[in-house]
């Protein structure tokens, strides 16, 4: 059996998906950026008990194994880590989303709510995190977040989504599965609730977003074999061919009977831990009872309806100039170029207003804040003019004085050098 790269330490999770849609417009469109956009990162290690002896599978036939499977029922625990070499940015996110804190008076005064999926739900883009999740078809699933005194929930059953989080005994209600929470799309309860185009959050979706960057730039080979949960599963090894990605290989194990994916590794080119570690410690494909979907705000809780939350976010926009920064924002992401192909893609885009970052030549900022925006990147040039590099483990964004942004999941000369085509 050929050797593998070791599995990463997982032990305990569940299976969601919900998010903002606009949230996600902001994570750079790149072929592997699925995986990048996220923005989510796992933990070390998990434990096998012994490589499966398997029948042989071609890649091809696993990548098809991948796509035909239509898991509908399943119940266990997933374990989620992101380690982008960021600090935790769910806060940050959430205030971007228009979402807000424990606390926050409701949507008639402009403020979030707590259980809002909008920027509770972007917590998952850093550190690690302990998913329980369960579904049965396509209406009915659940993700709970295990936080250490507390515990957030995710919940849609036919037409009602709803939202939990006990930590401030706030609830979030959303109609109809599109409007807020998770908007229900494909086929297969293992997809969960969630919007379109948000940031993936189980093996399955992050397997998902990577096969589509398969092409004729990248190398696909089955691996070994490994038990993941408890279940037997092959494992499908993904790696750039091309030179100047971040991108050191993806490690999917796919469950042999169901073809579900069960494990998800994204190690970077440079080495060390994981960027994305995600994978079920337990997992289940039978039917969850059905009272698991069913909800009652507790007494007491505060409940925010998604149209209030709506009307107050745009208010609050409208009175700061955000509704017209979102507005620019929006139509700059819209009309973004893509430069290059593959693993080595690189998305060009331009700030709102055609200006770059401020500087405190300009006066917009303090001298003592320059120096510690420009501690933050590296100063480059190039045909593009000049312009500052900002980068994680994965992900480089160039930030030109003119006011363009070129984002990949590339090296920085690879990034330099897309610029200055």
């Amino acid at each position: 059996m050929a050797p593998y790269e070791p599995e990463q330490d997982t032990s305990e999770t569940g299976e969601p998906r919900v998010g903002r849609r606009k949230a996600a417009r902001y994570v750079v469109p790149i072929a592997v950026a699925g995986v990048a956009a996220a923005t989510i990162g796992l933990v070390p290690a998990l434990a096998t008990s012994g490589d499966p002896d398997l029948p042989k599978i071609s890649a091809q036939q696993l990548i098809e194994k991948i796509a035909a499977s239509d898991t509908q029922q399943l119940s266990g625990n997933v374990k989620i880590s992101t380690d982008l070499g960021l600090p935790s940015v769910g806060g940050l996110a959430g205030g971007f989303a228009g979402g807000g804190g424990s606390g926050g008076d409701g949507g008639e005064q402009g403020k979030g709510s707590a259980a809002d999926p909008k920027s509770k739900l972007m917590e998952l883009a850093s550190g690690t995190h302990t998913l329980r999740v369960a579904a049965d078809g396509p209406d009915k699933q659940k993700v709970s977040v295990l936080e250490d005194a507390a515990e957030y929930s995710l919940i849609h059953n036919g037409d009602d989504v709803w939202a939990y989080d006990s930590a401030s005994n706030e609830a979030y209600h959303a109609k109809d599965a599109g409007a807020g929470a998770g908007e229900h799309r494909g086929k297969g309860a293992d997809k969960g609730a969630k919007g379109s185009d948000e940031v993936p959050a189980t093996p399955k979706d992050f397997a998902e977003q990577a096969l589509k960057a398969v092409d004729d730039t990248t190398s696909v080979k089955v691996d070994g074999t490994a038990q993941v949960a408890g279940r037997d599963a092959y494992r499908l090894v993904v790696k750039p061919k091309q030179s100047g990605s971040t991108i050191g290989q993806i490690t999917v194990a796919v469950d042999a009977e169901t073809g579900t994916p069960l494990k998800f590794t994204l190690t970077p080119a440079s080495g060390g831990a994981a960027v994305v570690d995600a994978g079920f410690t337990k997992v289940d494909f039978g039917k969850p009872a059905a009272s698991t979907f069913d909800f009652t705000p507790p007494k007491g809780a505060k409940v925010t309806e998604a149209d209030d939350a709506e009307r107050g976010a745009h208010l609050k926009g409208k009175d700061q100039g955000g509704k017209a920064f979102k507005e620019d924002a929006a139509g700059g992401l819209d009309g973004l170029n893509v430069i290059g192909k593959g693993w080595n893609s690189v998305a060009e885009l331009k700030l709102p207003g055609g200006k770059g970052l401020p500087t405190a030549g300009s006066g917009d900022v303090p001298p003592d804040a320059q120096k510690l925006l420009d501690s933050l990147g590296d100063r480059v040039s190039g045909k593009f003019g000049t312009g500052t590099v900002f980068s994680t483990r994965l992900i480089n964004a160039l930030v030109t004085d003119d006011g363009k942004v070129y984002v990949g999941a590339v090296t920085k000369d690879a990034l330099v050098k897309a610029a200055s085509r």
